[in-house]
């Protein structure tokens, strides 16, 4: 069998402008009708809350636990140029995908879970930019198809443990099948290892993730899994607080918070981790 290795000079056709990161810029084109560019604002502060889910494009709000697309949306306008190679190794229903296409970024998105690819690939399915975006079946935890530092910007939304069990324990190696959040953990380091191998030095990497509870105590997944990315080398650049809207268990719970004396969890942590330059900055 043939294993084809990706490079970035295989989804790059240019050299990205060297504008700077952080801005909205001139080069930054949005292909779609009703995807107008005043409808745009980056994010300025370390919360963030998006009461509206944007529905432009293909975004769709009905597969359980996507992010809303206004946060990759910001990541790639924040941490790219136009041109560069974006990362999604989780891609579940293709938001950041969807958003690469409209903001003119190249992609390589994968899937454990082959309906999630197929998915992906029908809401890829829109007239856009001429970007290359490449999606198919594979594992966060082996990117051997990807080159050391060759990545732009990587962005992460997995599964929170067993919280939403994507493959109801049928698929192996599905994330979402572990209970155990120390193993949850360690296959996350697996993750972040792959994460640093690939990512180009200076470039950025960005993870969602939420907490749990478990027999009524506070499980605080993201400061674990926060700590796994900085033992490989990562270092933080920052820590957002994105605050949760329109949760489906929120009726669920809601009564029962009261009765048992608990807070609903409301919100995820946002970490983007920079790789350092080989100089060392």
């Amino acid at each position: 069998m043939n294993i084809r290795t990706y490079h970035s000079s295989d989804v790059v056709n240019e050299t990205a402008s060297p504008n700077q990161y952080g801005t909205i810029k001139n080069t930054d084109k949005i292909y779609l009708e009703n995807n107008e560019l005043e409808d745009i604002k980056l994010e300025q502060t370390t919360i963030w809350s998006f009461p509206k889910r944007g529905n432009w494009s293909t975004h769709k709000g009905n597969f359980r636990g996507n992010w809303a697309p206004q946060v990759p949306r910001n990541l790639i306008l924040m941490y790219s140029n136009e041109r560069e190679t974006v990362l999604d190794p989780m891609v579940g229903s293709g938001t950041t995908l969807i958003e690469c296409k409209l903001l003119n970024r190249n992609a390589i998105g994968y899937d454990i879970n082959p309906e999630n690819v197929q998915l992906t690939k029908q809401r890829l399915n829109f007239e856009g930019s001429d970007s290359n975006v490449i999606v198919e079946v594979g594992d966060a935890r082996k990117l051997s198809k990807i080159e050391n530092e060759s990545i732009d910007l990587i962005t992460n939304h997995p599964p929170y443990a067993n919280i939403i069990q994507y493959s109801n324990g049928m698929l192996e190696g599905d994330l979402s099948n572990i209970s155990d959040i120390n193993r949850f953990c360690d296959e996350i380091e697996l993750v972040a290892i792959e994460f640093f191998r690939v990512l180009k030095p200076g470039k950025f990497c960005a993870i969602l993730i939420g907490s749990t509870r478990k027999n009524g105590m506070f499980i605080p997944i993201p400061h674990m899994v926060l700590d796994r990315f900085l033992r490989v080398g990562f270092v933080l650049k920052e820590e957002i607080i994105k605050q949760q809207h329109n949760c489906g268990s929120n009726q669920y719970w809601g009564s029962r918070s009261a009765r048992f004396n608990f807070l609903l969890i409301m919100h995820e942590h946002l970490f983007v981790f920079k790789k350092g330059e080989k100089n060392g900055k």
